[in-house]
């Protein structure tokens, strides 16, 4: 397995396997955040295929409630594996390399997000060291294929992990 940043001509490939809902494509927003230089886009491959990818933002969370109780905390977000190649090591893989980008940076501490309707990825999290700092609410939007934008909201615990 091979991860690196995102680059322009991995957006249709990521798309046409790792779709996003609707119209609007998740990826080519997190890659424009990338070249804004407020995340990194990390993509795994297998055998040059993408089969999962994480976001490592520097700007941290959105959420306000999140940002009082750690400011300054980038989170890890935008985590996901192929459903047909989960629990091999891939989501594993990419909050490693997420983290080591931010021990590269002189960070000591990193977030993540993990719905409540997740205990899967919340046990992974929690196998990888981190611990619960608070509840909050992810609010997002995407175009949906009819052209209306749907705004979604999803109950998320924020989680947190030294990395000393």
């Amino acid at each position: 397995m091979e991860i690196t940043a995102c680059t322009a001509a991995d957006i249709a490939l990521l798309d046409r396997y790792l779709g996003s809902p609707g119209r609007t494509s998740f990826h080519a927003r997190r890659f424009a955040r990338q070249e804004a230089g407020q995340c990194t886009y990390l993509v795994a491959r297998l055998d040059g295929r993408p089969v999962g990818h994480a976001e490592m933002r520097w700007i941290g969370c959105a959420d306000a409630g999140v940002r009082a109780a750690l400011p300054g905390c980038p989170e890890i977000g935008g985590l996901a594996v192929a459903e047909e190649l989960r629990s091999r090591g891939i989501g594993t893989a990419l909050v490693r390399a997420a983290e080591e980008l931010a021990r590269q940076r002189g960070l000591t501490v990193v977030g993540i997000g993990v719905g409540k309707d997740n205990p899967r990825a919340a046990a992974l999290y929690e196998r990888l060291g981190y611990r619960s700092l608070t509840d909050y609410l992810d609010r997002y939007s995407y175009e949906d294929h009819d052209g209306a934008i749907r705004e979604c909201v999803d109950s998320c615990a924020f989680l947190v992990k030294d990395l000393l």
